[in-house]
């Protein structure tokens, strides 16, 4: 009876968790706090500035616009996922997260990470066509197309999280609720469980694998027929204008991608935590706060259509002050 009760109250079942972070030194949280509430905000104002920019640019309604405004959405999602709840946690001292806030939080941020894999292997297809296929390039990549690619990224991601939510929260947490980490991720609370956790790598393995396997591949296939195509064109003007569109959606996909290689396709005993910890803070806060960067100040088209927004308001505001002028005359 009492190996029952034991038995049993090994396995109570957990109705909130601990997310340890990076530190208890309150004068190290402060540090930190306001670092990421910096980078919040920029991801935050850089990513809606995208969008906005985007949506009232007709010369930027085009397929490869279209993806990066999907791209800029999924990473301001993610992001808000994961980084208001900390803050929080920084803020009241209290670092407890309840069992469905915990769900809801993986669910949200594996969903949008898968669906951001796919949608960077989209944009590589994009660009592809863009330059190797230029006459068939407004058939085949028809407003049509780009919607079920978004549409198919988004749903696969959905899928791909629920299958990883779902089987790890049904692991049995009897040891500890203390999370060695500042959001609840796959890892670390497969980490924390203490019943076998075979089937979730396997799944892990398996999906993450799939998923970021087949689009890393797609993106290399793609970046090689690109330049293959760029290298034979004769002039010079015409290899800068073809890498130009390339290079920053390049530059994001080697970071995005190595960080999360480097996470999830691995055993769960060569797991380091605290390793895993810092290089999480590059693709869930970093990388949606540089990616605005690297679209804008890496690419010709967005910067012009920046300056002509700007120079408009500006004039705007003259004609404004002069009227406001006469009108006191």
């Amino acid at each position: 009876m009492e190996a029952e009760d034991t038995a049993k109250g090994n396995h109570t079942t957990v109705t909130e968790f601990i997310l340890f972070g990076f530190t208890d030194h309150k004068e190290v949280q402060v540090v930190l706090f306001v670092l990421f509430l910096v980078i919040y905000i920029a991801t935050f104002m850089g990513n809606i500035g995208i969008i906005i920019l985007i949506w009232i640019s007709p010369s930027l309604h085009t397929p490869m616009y279209f993806f990066l405004n999907n791209l800029a959405f999924l990473d301001l999602s993610y992001s808000s996922a994961i980084t208001p709840k900390m803050l929080v946690n920084f803020l009241t001292g209290r670092k407890t997260i309840s069992l469905a806030g915990c769900i809801v939080q993986m669910y949200l941020f594996a969903s949008f990470a898968d669906a951001e894999c796919l949608l960077l292997a989209a944009m590589a297809y994009d660009r592809y066509m863009a330059i190797c296929n230029p006459l068939l390039y407004p058939v085949l990549m028809s407003r049509k197309v780009c919607a079920w690619l978004v549409a198919g990224s988004y749903l696969t991601g959905s899928m791909s999280s629920l299958v990883h939510t779902y089987y790890t929260f049904h692991l049995s947490f009897c040891s500890s609720n203390v999370i060695n980490h500042f959001f609840c991720d796959i890892p670390p609370l497969l980490a924390l469980s203490c019943t076998n956790t075979h089937i979730n790598e396997i799944l892990l393995f398996a999906l993450c694998g799939l998923i970021q396997s087949s689009t890393f591949l797609v993106i290399l296939i793609s970046y090689a027929y690109i330049l293959c195509t760029v290298l034979r064109i004769q002039s010079v003007q015409g290899r800068h204008k073809a890498f130009s569109t390339c290079t920053s959606h390049l530059t994001a996909v080697v970071f995005y991608y190595g960080a999360l290689l480097f996470t999830y396709l691995r055993p769960s005993s060569s797991y380091a935590l605290d390793t895993d910890k810092i290089i999480s803070v590059f693709y869930t806060m970093v990388f949606p706060m540089v990616n605005p960067l690297i679209y804008s100040l890496r690419n010709e088209e967005v910067k012009d259509t920046l300056k002509r927004i700007l120079q408009r308001k500006v004039v705007a505001l003259r004609r404004n002050g002069d009227c406001s002028q006469c009108i006191r005359q």
